[in-house]
């Protein structure tokens, strides 16, 4: 078996990626579910607003500095469809 260090070291960032990814569009949700419900503050929706921007923006350059694409991220699951939601 013949394996790349390259691509194993890409395959492996793509997986970390690929579960930072899934937490943050659960992380998404439960914002929004909590926001609609009126449960948070202006304080607390504007923090939680900030913070979900900065980790976009960083899984863009991290996506960047290793050559993936967000497609890259989604695991095909079979007959389960895919991990993440397609936008």
């Amino acid at each position: 078996m013949d394996l790349d260090e390259d691509s194993v070291g890409r395959d492996l960032v793509a997986l970390v990626l690929t579960v930072v990814e899934l937490l943050r569009q659960l992380m998404e949700r439960q914002a929004l579910r909590r926001v609609d419900s009126g449960e948070l503050s202006d304080d607390q929706i504007d923090r939680i607003g900030t913070t979900l921007m900065l980790l976009e923006g960083r899984m863009d350059e991290l996506r960047d500095t290793f050559g993936l694409r967000p497609e890259d991220l989604n695991l095909d699951l079979g007959p389960l469809g895919s991990l993440l939601p397609r936008d």
